[in-house]
Protein backbone atom coordinates (compact mmCIF):
# COMPACT_ATOMS: atom_id res chain seq x y z
CA UNK A 1 0.00 0.00 0.00
CA UNK A 2 1.41 3.39 -0.92
CA UNK A 3 0.98 6.73 0.80
CA UNK A 4 -1.58 7.94 -1.73
CA UNK A 5 -3.90 4.99 -1.14
CA UNK A 6 -3.73 5.52 2.61
CA UNK A 7 -4.48 9.22 2.19
CA UNK A 8 -7.41 8.50 -0.14
CA UNK A 9 -8.80 5.94 2.27
CA UNK A 10 -8.55 8.40 5.15
CA UNK A 11 -10.24 11.09 3.10
CA UNK A 12 -13.08 8.74 2.25
CA UNK A 13 -13.51 7.93 5.92
CA UNK A 14 -13.59 11.61 6.86
CA UNK A 15 -16.11 12.42 4.15
CA UNK A 16 -18.41 9.46 4.62
CA UNK A 17 -19.16 9.64 8.33
CA UNK A 18 -22.40 11.41 9.22
CA UNK A 19 -23.54 12.54 12.65
CA UNK A 20 -25.08 9.26 13.71
CA UNK A 21 -22.59 8.61 16.51
CA UNK A 22 -19.39 6.80 17.35
CA UNK A 23 -20.80 3.58 15.94
CA UNK A 24 -22.55 4.64 12.74
CA UNK A 25 -22.98 1.08 11.52
CA UNK A 26 -23.03 -2.06 13.60
CA UNK A 27 -19.58 -3.10 12.39
CA UNK A 28 -17.68 0.21 12.72
CA UNK A 29 -16.26 2.15 15.67
CA UNK A 30 -15.40 5.72 14.70
CA UNK A 31 -12.70 7.57 16.60
CA UNK A 32 -12.51 11.36 16.31
CA UNK A 33 -9.34 13.39 15.88
CA UNK A 34 -8.47 17.04 15.31
CA UNK A 35 -4.86 17.17 14.11
CA UNK A 36 -2.56 19.82 12.63
CA UNK A 37 -2.66 19.32 8.87
CA UNK A 38 -1.80 23.00 8.32
CA UNK A 39 0.00 25.62 10.40
CA UNK A 40 3.32 25.53 12.23
CA UNK A 41 2.79 22.01 13.57
CA UNK A 42 1.84 20.54 10.19
CA UNK A 43 4.89 18.26 9.98
CA UNK A 44 4.24 16.64 13.34
CA UNK A 45 0.50 16.73 12.69
CA UNK A 46 0.99 14.59 9.60
CA UNK A 47 3.29 12.24 11.57
CA UNK A 48 0.46 11.89 14.09
CA UNK A 49 -2.15 11.18 11.41
CA UNK A 50 0.09 8.68 9.63
CA UNK A 51 0.62 6.78 12.88
CA UNK A 52 -3.10 6.70 13.59
CA UNK A 53 -3.95 5.56 10.07
CA UNK A 54 -1.34 2.80 9.99
CA UNK A 55 -2.56 1.32 13.28
CA UNK A 56 -6.18 1.43 12.11
CA UNK A 57 -5.20 -0.27 8.85
CA UNK A 58 -3.17 -2.93 10.65
CA UNK A 59 -5.89 -3.67 13.20
CA UNK A 60 -8.54 -3.91 10.48
CA UNK A 61 -6.33 -6.13 8.34
CA UNK A 62 -5.96 -8.43 11.36
CA UNK A 63 -9.70 -8.87 11.78
CA UNK A 64 -10.67 -5.68 13.59
CA UNK A 65 -11.72 -5.37 17.22
CA UNK A 66 -13.86 -7.96 19.01
CA UNK A 67 -16.27 -6.39 21.48
CA UNK A 68 -18.44 -8.96 23.23
CA UNK A 69 -19.85 -11.15 20.48
CA UNK A 70 -19.36 -8.62 17.66
CA UNK A 71 -16.39 -7.68 15.52
CA UNK A 72 -15.84 -4.05 14.53
CA UNK A 73 -13.64 -2.20 12.11
CA UNK A 74 -12.02 1.06 13.21
CA UNK A 75 -12.31 4.33 11.33
CA UNK A 76 -11.23 7.89 12.14
CA UNK A 77 -13.11 11.14 11.60
CA UNK A 78 -10.52 13.89 11.03
CA UNK A 79 -10.55 17.67 11.15
CA UNK A 80 -7.65 20.10 10.68
CA UNK A 81 -7.07 22.18 13.82
CA UNK A 82 -4.73 24.49 11.86
CA UNK A 83 -2.17 24.31 14.72
CA UNK A 84 -4.40 26.65 16.73
CA UNK A 85 -5.64 25.77 20.24
CA UNK A 86 -8.92 27.67 19.90
CA UNK A 87 -9.67 25.87 16.65
CA UNK A 88 -8.79 22.54 18.24
CA UNK A 89 -11.26 23.10 21.09
CA UNK A 90 -13.94 24.15 18.60
CA UNK A 91 -13.41 21.00 16.55
CA UNK A 92 -13.43 18.73 19.60
CA UNK A 93 -16.82 20.21 20.47
CA UNK A 94 -17.97 19.60 16.90
CA UNK A 95 -16.79 15.99 16.90
CA UNK A 96 -18.64 15.25 20.11
CA UNK A 97 -21.77 17.38 19.76
CA UNK A 98 -22.43 17.31 16.02
CA UNK A 99 -20.74 14.11 14.86
CA UNK A 100 -21.62 12.06 17.93
CA UNK A 101 -18.07 10.83 18.53
CA UNK A 102 -17.66 8.99 21.82
CA UNK A 103 -13.94 8.18 21.68
CA UNK A 104 -11.26 10.77 20.84
CA UNK A 105 -7.64 10.49 19.73
CA UNK A 106 -5.51 13.42 20.84
CA UNK A 107 -4.13 16.24 18.68
CA UNK A 108 -0.47 17.08 18.16
CA UNK A 109 1.28 19.15 20.86
CA UNK A 110 0.68 19.91 24.50
CA UNK A 111 -0.89 23.26 23.66
CA UNK A 112 -3.58 21.70 21.49
CA UNK A 113 -4.13 18.88 23.98
CA UNK A 114 -4.49 21.44 26.76
CA UNK A 115 -7.22 23.16 24.71
CA UNK A 116 -9.11 19.96 23.91
CA UNK A 117 -8.90 18.20 27.30
CA UNK A 118 -11.51 20.42 29.02
CA UNK A 119 -13.93 19.66 26.19
CA UNK A 120 -13.55 15.87 26.38
CA UNK A 121 -13.74 16.13 30.17
CA UNK A 122 -16.91 18.22 30.01
CA UNK A 123 -18.68 15.63 27.89
CA UNK A 124 -17.05 12.66 29.66
CA UNK A 125 -15.50 11.35 26.44
CA UNK A 126 -12.31 9.28 26.80
CA UNK A 127 -9.29 10.70 24.98
CA UNK A 128 -6.17 8.61 24.40
CA UNK A 129 -3.48 11.05 23.42
CA UNK A 130 0.03 10.50 22.14
CA UNK A 131 1.49 13.97 21.68
CA UNK A 132 0.59 16.08 24.71
CA UNK A 133 3.35 15.65 27.28
CA UNK A 134 3.06 18.76 29.48
CA UNK A 135 2.87 17.97 33.19
CA UNK A 136 0.00 20.40 33.72
CA UNK A 137 -2.30 18.11 31.72
CA UNK A 138 -2.09 15.62 34.56
CA UNK A 139 -2.50 17.94 37.55
CA UNK A 140 -6.11 19.01 37.03
CA UNK A 141 -7.88 15.86 38.16
CA UNK A 142 -9.07 14.91 34.66
CA UNK A 143 -10.63 11.42 34.50
CA UNK A 144 -10.90 11.01 30.73
CA UNK A 145 -7.38 11.73 29.45
CA UNK A 146 -4.83 8.95 28.97
CA UNK A 147 -1.36 9.64 27.55
CA UNK A 148 0.87 6.91 26.11
CA UNK A 149 4.01 9.09 26.08
CA UNK A 150 6.42 10.20 28.80
CA UNK A 151 5.82 13.67 30.23
CA UNK A 152 7.76 16.59 28.79
CA UNK A 153 9.78 17.43 31.91
CA UNK A 154 11.74 14.22 31.22
CA UNK A 155 12.75 15.06 27.63
CA UNK A 156 16.14 16.76 28.07
CA UNK A 157 17.03 15.88 31.64
CA UNK A 158 19.12 12.99 30.31
CA UNK A 159 21.16 15.52 28.32
CA UNK A 160 22.00 17.43 31.50
CA UNK A 161 22.83 14.15 33.24
CA UNK A 162 25.10 13.26 30.33
CA UNK A 163 26.83 16.66 30.52
CA UNK A 164 27.50 16.08 34.21
CA UNK A 165 28.77 12.57 33.54
CA UNK A 166 31.09 13.77 30.76
CA UNK A 167 32.24 16.98 32.48
CA UNK A 168 35.71 15.52 32.87
CA UNK A 169 35.97 15.14 29.09
CA UNK A 170 35.40 18.90 28.90
CA UNK A 171 38.09 19.57 31.50
CA UNK A 172 35.57 20.60 34.16
CA UNK A 173 33.65 19.53 37.22
CA UNK A 174 29.84 19.20 36.85
CA UNK A 175 29.26 22.41 38.82
CA UNK A 176 31.50 24.29 36.37
CA UNK A 177 29.36 23.39 33.34
CA UNK A 178 27.82 26.45 31.66
CA UNK A 179 24.35 25.96 30.19
CA UNK A 180 22.59 27.88 27.40
CA UNK A 181 18.84 27.39 26.88
CA UNK A 182 16.40 28.42 24.14
CA UNK A 183 12.77 27.36 24.41
CA UNK A 184 9.50 28.05 22.65
CA UNK A 185 6.89 29.74 24.85
CA UNK A 186 4.35 26.90 24.72
CA UNK A 187 3.26 24.39 27.40
CA UNK A 188 5.43 21.56 26.08
CA UNK A 189 8.69 23.47 25.74
CA UNK A 190 8.26 25.35 28.99
CA UNK A 191 7.77 22.02 30.73
CA UNK A 192 10.95 20.72 29.09
CA UNK A 193 12.65 23.85 30.41
CA UNK A 194 11.37 23.17 33.94
CA UNK A 195 12.84 19.67 33.87
CA UNK A 196 16.19 21.02 32.63
CA UNK A 197 16.18 23.70 35.32
CA UNK A 198 15.64 21.06 38.02
CA UNK A 199 18.58 18.99 36.81
CA UNK A 200 20.83 22.04 36.33
CA UNK A 201 20.11 23.09 39.91
CA UNK A 202 20.77 19.58 41.21
CA UNK A 203 24.26 19.59 39.66
CA UNK A 204 25.03 23.21 40.56
CA UNK A 205 25.59 24.16 36.92
CA UNK A 206 25.60 27.75 35.69
CA UNK A 207 22.89 29.06 33.36
CA UNK A 208 24.45 31.71 31.13
CA UNK A 209 21.64 32.05 28.54
CA UNK A 210 17.90 31.54 29.07
CA UNK A 211 16.15 32.72 25.90
CA UNK A 212 12.66 32.41 24.42
CA UNK A 213 12.51 31.38 20.79
CA UNK A 214 10.63 33.75 18.46
CA UNK A 215 6.96 32.92 17.98
CA UNK A 216 7.34 31.67 14.42
CA UNK A 217 10.42 29.58 15.32
CA UNK A 218 12.25 30.80 12.24
CA UNK A 219 15.30 32.63 13.59
CA UNK A 220 17.48 32.07 16.65
CA UNK A 221 20.47 34.12 15.49
CA UNK A 222 20.24 36.40 18.54
CA UNK A 223 20.64 33.44 20.89
CA UNK A 224 23.44 31.90 18.84
CA UNK A 225 25.34 35.19 18.82
CA UNK A 226 25.28 35.06 22.62
CA UNK A 227 26.44 31.44 22.51
CA UNK A 228 29.47 32.43 20.44
CA UNK A 229 30.32 35.19 22.91
CA UNK A 230 29.66 33.36 26.22
CA UNK A 231 30.94 29.91 25.18
CA UNK A 232 28.60 27.61 27.12
CA UNK A 233 29.40 23.91 27.39
CA UNK A 234 25.90 22.77 26.45
CA UNK A 235 23.08 24.31 24.41
CA UNK A 236 19.57 22.88 24.88
CA UNK A 237 16.75 23.80 22.51
CA UNK A 238 13.04 22.95 22.35
CA UNK A 239 10.76 24.34 19.65
CA UNK A 240 9.08 21.33 18.04
CA UNK A 241 10.16 20.29 14.53
CA UNK A 242 10.38 23.81 13.12
CA UNK A 243 12.54 24.96 16.02
CA UNK A 244 14.84 21.94 15.64
CA UNK A 245 15.31 22.60 11.93
CA UNK A 246 16.04 26.27 12.57
CA UNK A 247 18.55 25.46 15.31
CA UNK A 248 20.54 22.92 13.31
CA UNK A 249 20.55 25.05 10.18
CA UNK A 250 21.69 28.23 11.92
CA UNK A 251 24.24 26.51 14.16
CA UNK A 252 25.84 25.29 10.94
CA UNK A 253 25.50 28.57 9.04
CA UNK A 254 26.89 30.64 11.91
CA UNK A 255 29.63 28.11 12.71
CA UNK A 256 28.62 27.97 16.34
CA UNK A 257 31.16 26.02 18.36
CA UNK A 258 29.55 24.41 21.43
CA UNK A 259 30.69 21.06 22.90
CA UNK A 260 27.19 19.62 23.50
CA UNK A 261 24.01 20.43 21.58
CA UNK A 262 20.76 18.77 22.65
CA UNK A 263 17.23 19.35 21.42
CA UNK A 264 13.77 17.91 20.96
CA UNK A 265 12.12 16.85 17.67
CA UNK A 266 15.27 16.04 15.69
CA UNK A 267 13.78 13.03 13.95
CA UNK A 268 10.45 14.58 12.96
CA UNK A 269 12.37 17.60 11.63
CA UNK A 270 14.62 15.13 9.76
CA UNK A 271 17.69 17.11 10.73
CA UNK A 272 20.09 14.30 9.83
CA UNK A 273 18.44 13.75 6.47
CA UNK A 274 18.07 17.43 5.55
CA UNK A 275 21.15 19.09 7.03
CA UNK A 276 23.86 16.46 6.70
CA UNK A 277 27.12 17.37 8.41
CA UNK A 278 25.52 20.28 10.27
CA UNK A 279 23.40 17.80 12.24
CA UNK A 280 26.24 15.46 13.19
CA UNK A 281 26.71 14.87 16.94
CA UNK A 282 23.43 16.57 17.85
CA UNK A 283 21.79 14.90 20.85
CA UNK A 284 18.08 14.28 20.39
CA UNK A 285 15.43 13.58 23.00
CA UNK A 286 13.14 10.80 21.81
CA UNK A 287 10.18 8.89 23.15
CA UNK A 288 11.07 5.87 21.03
CA UNK A 289 13.59 4.47 18.59
CA UNK A 290 13.38 1.62 16.09
CA UNK A 291 16.42 -0.09 17.63
CA UNK A 292 14.74 -0.63 21.02
CA UNK A 293 13.74 -4.17 21.97
CA UNK A 294 10.03 -3.51 22.48
CA UNK A 295 7.53 -5.75 20.64
CA UNK A 296 3.88 -6.82 20.46
CA UNK A 297 1.63 -9.24 18.60
CA UNK A 298 0.23 -6.66 16.16
CA UNK A 299 3.27 -4.93 14.67
CA UNK A 300 6.01 -7.20 15.95
CA UNK A 301 9.19 -5.42 17.02
CA UNK A 302 9.98 -1.72 17.00
CA UNK A 303 12.10 -2.42 13.92
CA UNK A 304 9.18 -4.22 12.25
CA UNK A 305 6.93 -1.23 12.83
CA UNK A 306 9.57 1.09 11.40
CA UNK A 307 10.00 -1.05 8.29
CA UNK A 308 6.25 -1.22 7.65
CA UNK A 309 5.77 2.49 8.24
CA UNK A 310 8.54 3.40 5.80
CA UNK A 311 7.15 0.99 3.22
CA UNK A 312 3.72 2.64 3.41
CA UNK A 313 4.69 6.30 3.81
CA UNK A 314 8.14 6.43 2.24
CA UNK A 315 9.84 8.02 5.25
CA UNK A 316 11.27 6.66 8.49
CA UNK A 317 8.84 6.98 11.40
CA UNK A 318 9.64 9.66 13.97
CA UNK A 319 8.55 8.84 17.48
CA UNK A 320 5.43 11.00 17.02
CA UNK A 321 4.15 8.47 14.50
CA UNK A 322 5.07 5.50 16.71
CA UNK A 323 3.34 6.85 19.81
CA UNK A 324 0.28 7.76 17.74
CA UNK A 325 -0.01 4.19 16.47
CA UNK A 326 0.31 2.99 20.07
CA UNK A 327 -2.62 5.21 21.10
CA UNK A 328 -4.92 3.43 18.64
CA UNK A 329 -3.71 0.07 19.97
CA UNK A 330 -4.57 1.19 23.50
CA UNK A 331 -8.13 2.06 22.48
CA UNK A 332 -8.51 -1.30 20.70
CA UNK A 333 -7.30 -3.14 23.79
CA UNK A 334 -9.72 -1.22 26.02
CA UNK A 335 -12.68 -1.92 23.72
CA UNK A 336 -11.96 -5.65 23.81
CA UNK A 337 -11.39 -5.85 27.56
CA UNK A 338 -14.49 -3.75 28.31
CA UNK A 339 -16.56 -6.12 26.19
CA UNK A 340 -18.92 -3.24 25.45
CA UNK A 341 -18.88 0.20 23.85
CA UNK A 342 -20.40 1.79 26.93
CA UNK A 343 -18.31 4.93 27.43
CA UNK A 344 -17.76 4.53 31.16
CA UNK A 345 -16.84 0.87 30.79
CA UNK A 346 -14.26 1.76 28.13
CA UNK A 347 -12.94 4.59 30.31
CA UNK A 348 -12.48 2.15 33.21
CA UNK A 349 -10.79 -0.38 30.92
CA UNK A 350 -8.35 2.33 29.82
CA UNK A 351 -7.55 3.14 33.44
CA UNK A 352 -6.65 -0.51 34.07
CA UNK A 353 -4.46 -1.07 31.01
CA UNK A 354 -1.12 -2.78 31.51
CA UNK A 355 0.22 -3.80 28.10
CA UNK A 356 3.37 -4.08 26.04
CA UNK A 357 3.60 -2.56 22.58
CA UNK A 358 6.31 -2.01 19.98
CA UNK A 359 6.42 1.54 21.43
CA UNK A 360 7.05 0.31 24.96
CA UNK A 361 5.00 -0.47 28.02
CA UNK A 362 1.70 1.27 28.68
CA UNK A 363 0.30 1.56 32.18
CA UNK A 364 -1.52 4.63 33.47
CA UNK A 365 -1.38 6.18 36.92
CA UNK A 366 -4.48 7.73 38.45
CA UNK A 367 -3.87 10.97 36.52
CA UNK A 368 -3.59 9.28 33.12
CA UNK A 369 0.21 9.37 32.77
CA UNK A 370 2.08 6.42 31.29
CA UNK A 371 4.41 5.17 34.02
CA UNK A 372 5.78 2.15 32.13
CA UNK A 373 8.13 3.69 29.53
CA UNK A 374 11.37 5.75 29.76
CA UNK A 375 12.69 8.47 27.44
CA UNK A 376 15.84 7.84 25.41
CA UNK A 377 18.55 10.13 24.06
CA UNK A 378 19.94 9.60 20.58
CA UNK A 379 22.90 11.20 18.84
CA UNK A 380 23.27 11.81 15.12
CA UNK A 381 26.27 9.67 14.14
CA UNK A 382 27.13 9.17 10.46
CA UNK A 383 23.70 10.45 9.54
CA UNK A 384 21.80 8.04 11.79
CA UNK A 385 20.01 8.50 15.12
CA UNK A 386 21.83 6.21 17.55
CA UNK A 387 20.64 5.58 21.12
CA UNK A 388 23.37 6.75 23.52
CA UNK A 389 21.46 7.15 26.82
CA UNK A 390 20.33 5.90 29.23
CA UNK A 391 23.12 3.34 29.40
CA UNK A 392 20.67 0.40 29.70
CA UNK A 393 19.36 1.08 26.20
CA UNK A 394 22.51 2.57 24.61
CA UNK A 395 23.70 1.16 21.29
CA UNK A 396 26.90 3.25 21.32
CA UNK A 397 28.80 5.65 23.55
CA UNK A 398 28.10 9.34 22.92
CA UNK A 399 30.69 11.51 21.17
CA UNK A 400 31.43 14.37 23.60
CA UNK A 401 32.65 17.00 22.94
CA UNK A 402 31.46 17.53 19.39
CA UNK A 403 34.60 17.31 17.22
CA UNK A 404 34.22 20.92 16.05
CA UNK A 405 34.57 22.01 19.66
CA UNK A 406 37.94 20.30 20.02
CA UNK A 407 39.54 22.06 17.05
Amino acid sequence: MNRMSVAVAAACVAGAIASAGAVHAEDVITLGAAVSITGKYSTNGMNTKDGYDLAVQKINDNGGVTVGDKTYRLEIKYYDDESTPARGAELAERLIQQDGIKFVLGPYSSGLTKAIAPVTEKYQVPMVEANGAARELFTKGYRYIFAVLSTSDQYLTSAIELAAEKAGDLGKQPNEIKVAMAFENDPFSQDVRAGVMDDVKEHGMQIVIDDELPKELNDMAATLTKVKALKPDILVVSGHSKGAATAVRQIGEMRVDVPIVAMTHCDSAQVAEKFGAAAEYTLCAQQWDATLTYSDDLFGSAADFAALFEEVYDYAPPYQAAESAAAVMVFADAFERAGTLDVEAVRDALAQIDMQTFFGGVKFDEDGRNVAKPMVLTQVLDGKYVVVAPTKWAAEQPVIPRPAASN
